[in-house]
Parts: structure tokens; C-alpha cells; sequence
């Protein structure tokens, strides 16, 4: 059985997207098998692999109301062992939509169900946001990595996350763990990169992974292109931090 991973950050601009496309792709690599969920309306992880978002009428939004099987939906990728299930502007308000309606947290778990045993990991990119969208995430998720910005304020809001973790483990999602934090857009010359990569660990000791993404042009063009860095530039710092990423991640889950 898959094991569910959110990558999750209310805060805007901090690599989440990009974490989110580039680990998928990355794990791929290593052979193992990959479901990439667009659980953002902005889709730029659909974009990112080169889809086009428009007039697509099997999504994530009809996975999770239940008008489709998960399975119709699945897109393959150019990257072999990576498939991905496209976002949808509707669900912007599918908040509304689900306001009365009975475990509205859970309609991303059922969904993702599914399919979880044909995949060794799903990897969902939510929102930017802390509604309902990221909470069934959250809910449907094993664990969570929370992308960490190494600028000025970047602990700013992480409060209010692992706030919202704490209460979905004990309504929703009691086994859900912090699966790490993973420090991005490092600039190795910049001393208040430093610092704010000391103050993480600091705050979140082995929670943090060893990994760090460095700020790299390759990352931003690989995905004006529609591909992950591995495909636009293998060599690239970008592609090896990720590769690196994936194998901590798949180290960790050896230790278990």
C-alpha cells in the first residue's frame, strides 16, 4: 500500500509546487511508483508536467465529489513510474459545495484509496491555503513535508500549520506525522539564508531534512517548459538536490 505524502505550506512562494513536482519525479527515478495529485485550482503542477488544464473534464474535482472512479482519471507522464491526477479551477469552491454535506474532510481519502495500492507513494501539492482543499489532504495524508523558504519571515504562518496538524490528529487523522522540513530557494552567499537555515534546525531539530534545495535558475525554466528539472537539465544543481531529497526520503522510510 502507498504510502501518502502532502506537501503543504499556507504560505505562498516557498517551493511547494515545485517540491511537490520535482520529489514526484525524482522517486520516479528511483523506480519507484508515483501518483502526483493536483489539489491546488491554480494547477501549476499540471502545467509543470506539461498538461494542459483547459477543458479537462476528468480531474481531481470529479475524484473527490464522486462523480468518476479515481482510476479514469490518471494521466501518465513522460517520466516513466510517474502518473498524475490534473487540478481544476472548480475547486476554488468546493468549499461551498461540500459546506453541508457530512464528512466533507474525507472526500480526498476515499478518493485517493482507490488507487493507493498501485503506488508505492502519492504525493499531493496543496493549495496555499488552509481550507478544506488542503484539510481532506491533510486527512488523506500519512505524513507531511513542509517546504521552508530560506528568507526573511519564513517561520512566519508555520505556527498556524502545525496548529491545524495538531487538530486533524486528533479529529480526523491520528496517525499523521510531520514527515520533515525541507529548507529551499538556499542561497549558500546570502549570511541571512544562514541564519534562517540555523534557526529551522534549531526549532525542529531531525524534522529537518538533511537536504537542502538550493536557489537555482534550471528549477523556474524546467517548469516555464512543462517538465520536471530531471528531463530539462539532469546535471543541473536543482536535479541533484531532488534526487538527493527522494533518497533521504526513501532511506527514512527503510529505517522504519
Amino acid at each position: 500500500m502507498g504510502k501518502i505524502i502532502a506537501i503543504a505550506n499556507q504560505k505562498g512562494g516557498v517551493g511547494k509546487t515545485t517540491t511537490s513536482i520535482n520529489l514526484a519525479a525524482s522517486l520516479a527515478h528511483y523506480g519507484k511508483k508515483v501518483l502526483l495529485v493536483d489539489a491546488d485550482p491554480q494547477a501549476n503542477a499540471s502545467t509543470g508536467l506539461g498538461f494542459d488544464i483547459e477543458g479537462q473534464d476528468k480531474t481531481i474535482y470529479q475524484c473527490i465529489l464522486g462523480t468518476i472512479e479515481t482510476t479514469e482519471a490518471i494521466n501518465h507522464t513522460e517520466i516513466e513510474n510517474l502518473d498524475l491526477l490534473i487540478s481544476d479551477i472548480n475547486l476554488v469552491g468546493i468549499e461551498v459545495e461540500l459546506y453541508e454535506t457530512k464528512d466533507r474532510e474525507l472526500f480526498m481519502r476515499h478518493a485517493l484509496q482507490q488507487v493507493r495500492d498501485k503506488y508505492d507513494y502519492i504525493i499531493i501539492d496543496c493549495s496555499p491555503s488552509l481550507g478544506l482543499i488542503t484539510v481532506n489532504s491533510l486527512t488523506a495524508a500519512d505524513s507531511v513535508i513542509i517546504p521552508v523558504q530560506c528568507e526573511y519571515f519564513a517561520l512566519e504562518g508555520i505556527g498556524k500549520l502545525l496548529n491545524t496538524i495538531k487538530i486533524l490528529k486528533k479529529r480526523l487523522n491520528p496517525t499523521l506525522k510531520i514527515e520533515g522540513f525541507v529548507l529551499t530557494m538556499f542561497d549558500a552567499r546570502l549570511r541571512h539564508a544562514n541564519q534562517v537555515a540555523l534557526e529551522v534546525k534549531s526549532h525542529f531539530n531531525d524534522l529537518v531534512f538533511n537536504t537542502i534545495i538550493q536557489r537555482n535558475v534550471k528549477l523556474s525554466e524546467a517548469a516555464s517548459y512543462g517538465q520536471p528539472v530531471l528531463l530539462y537539465d539532469a546535471k543541473s544543481t536543482g536535479a541533484i538536490n531532488y534526487l538527493d531529497l527522494a533518497k533521504e526520503c526513501i532511506e527514512r522510510e527503510h529505517k522504519k
